[in-house]
């Protein structure tokens, strides 16, 4: 009965001091990433931003940074590079003065942006020829393939951090694609990181709508700002039901690339 009691009594004061002890701080996060989105335009976009949504909290609770949503552009007002080191937009881009400047003062200041899809969609770049022509250096929308389809995609930069882990071609997610009227291999500043590679031809389901031939890029970085660009993000759906047919985040092999073009932004250790 003694060595009972005796057993009870320490198992019970293991118990204490377990309840006791100090929990570790939780590691504060390498970086932090605000994404910026409108959610209210194409079922396809809407689609794609409710699984960001899921999906970006979920890898930076896996690599260790912070991530936060929000629909109030004005916070490009007077974002700084301290509060935020990434922004991300999902669905849409700045659309007052104040916001496009502030944007603008951001990325000059040494911000980081990754841009997905329509994000980069103007049919008057000269309204904001920084961003446009200078940033993104696409120019105006110049047609698109429909419906969404899946793409080969040509690695061609393999020594950037964002590509490391690609092999030299892969299979997209779905997406809607888009051309602009600027050739980036003609611009100094635009280093592509991946374009379409030509047995993805023909490029689309509609023959009035597909590509048959040429050179498309689909994600590119600059050598003036810390920046990417992805033109994926638009999930094939179906319109009458509002149900979404596709993923974006359904290739792991592209999912690589955000991941690891995310912490290269941020400055952390790419996976």
């Amino acid at each position: 009965m003694k060595k009972f009691v005796l057993r009870l009594a320490l198992l019970f004061a293991s118990c204490l001091a377990l309840a006791m002890a100090p929990v570790p701080a939780q590691a504060a996060p390498a970086f932090k990433v605000l994404a910026f989105y409108n959610g209210t335009y194409d079922a396809a976009h809407i689609s794609f931003v409710k699984e960001a949504q899921e999906w970006f909290p979920k890898i930076a609770s896996q690599h260790n940074f912070g991530y936060t949503a929000t629909k109030d552009w004005n916070q490009l007002n007077s974002l700084q590079p301290s509060q935020y080191q990434v922004v991300l937009f999902l669905d849409d881009l700045p659309q007052t003065s104040a916001q496009r400047a502030g944007f603008e003062r951001y990325m000059r200041a040494g911000g980081a942006f990754f841009g997905f899809h329509v994000a980069a969609f103007t049919t008057n770049p000269s309204a904001w020829d920084w961003y446009h022509n200078k940033l993104l250096g696409t120019g105006a929308f110049k047609s698109n393939t429909w419906g969404p389809t899946t793409s080969t995609l040509r690695v061609e930069n393999r020594p950037h951090p964002s590509t490391t882990r690609l092999p030299a071609t892969f299979t997209s997610s779905v997406s809607e694609w888009y051309a602009w009227n600027n050739d980036l291999r003609k611009n100094p500043d635009i280093r592509i990181l991946a374009s379409v590679d030509p047995v993805s031809f023909p490029l689309g389901t509609d023959p009035n709508q597909s590509w048959y031939s040429g050179y498309y890029p689909i994600l590119w970085t600059s050598n003036k700002y810390k920046m990417l660009y992805a033109n994926f993000g638009h999930n094939k759906m179906n319109y009458e039901t509002n149900q979404p047919l596709s993923s974006t985040f359904a290739s792991e092999v592209q999912n690589r690339f955000v991941i690891d073009g995310l912490l290269w932004l941020g400055g952390a250790k790419t996976a």
